[in-house]
């Protein structure tokens, strides 16, 4: 249940009713100038009393802590229970079987991947940026999160829900030789979805990449076949819906940088 909720919405998926998850958005909050909106990231340049304000407002929201992770655009899994909820572990995926805190990805145009077991109180969160994504972040959270169930990899895939939350667009992920060749050579040529990356129209080094689709095959070639939210189409692009989400390919670097948005996922207390 969400009370007095911050800026965002609920993911439209089918978790088990002991799972919650919210997603936030830009509108709202305290923020000023390239910050104006809700941010919650705390190393992007921001007044970090507003900052503050924002997590706050947010820990309110879904009443309980917030589990943050260092994220460097790789694929090490945090096993949240072994961890106090403050600490904050460099890694790209976390997942917990405690209902003490949500679970807490910072995204800015990479891709949020929300988890959620249907038989079991277990849940996960992935950071899936193109090179966590290309290094295997969405297969190794698996593995996780199958070792916390107790299944063979195949089973816990098959009881699991998973959602894809907002990120840069397959009309505007430019990319180079070296972000295709990433693709290509971690993931098998029959499991590349069609039109996964496209020529781009104006620039004949420089291609077009659909992220959201790359992670869909990859999780149903896992056997992930409960799978929700981004669909590629324009509302989920970060890049292009300016008011509504924070895209550091926009608005970052030279500009002094942007804000970030939390996709969260937690459980209730007793869940299951």
């Amino acid at each position: 249940m969400i009370n007095d909720p911050a800026p965002g919405y609920a993911p439209a998926w089918d978790a088990p009713p002991w799972v919650g998850a919210w997603m936030t958005t830009r509108d709202g909050g305290q923020g000023q100038g390239r910050f104006a909106g809700f941010n919650l990231g705390d190393h992007v340049g921001d007044n970090p009393e507003v900052v503050a304000w924002h997590r706050a407002q947010l820990a309110r929201s879904v009443g309980r802590p917030l589990a943050l992770l260092r994220q460097v655009h790789g694929h090490a899994v945090c096993a949240r229970d072994a961890c106090a909820v403050d600490d904050q572990p460099e890694a790209d995926a976390q997942w917990t079987s405690q209902a003490r805190a949500a679970l807490a990805i910072g995204v800015a145009d990479c891709l949020p991947v929300l988890w959620a077991h249907r038989q079991t109180p277990l849940i996960a969160a992935s950071h899936a940026g193109w090179r966590g994504l290309a290094a295997g972040v969405l297969e190794d959270t698996l593995r996780h999160m199958a070792q916390g169930a107790g299944q063979s990899l195949p089973l816990c895939a098959a009881q699991c829900t998973v959602w894809l939350g907002p990120c840069i667009g397959p009309d505007a992920f430019e990319v180079g030789a070296d972000v295709v060749q990433a693709f290509a050579a971690s993931t098998p040529p029959q499991l590349l979805p069609n039109r996964w990356c496209v020529a781009h129209p104006d620039r004949a080094d420089r291609w077009l990449v659909n992220l959201p689709a790359l992670a869909r095959a990859r999780l149903q070639a896992m056997g992930v076949s409960s799978i929700h939210g981004n669909d590629g189409g324009g509302a989920w692009c970060t890049m292009g819906n300016r008011t509504r989400y924070f895209s550091h390919r926009r608005d970052g670097s030279p500009n002094g940088g942007t804000g970030r948005m939390l996709a969260s996922v937690w459980l209730a207390q007793g869940g299951g």
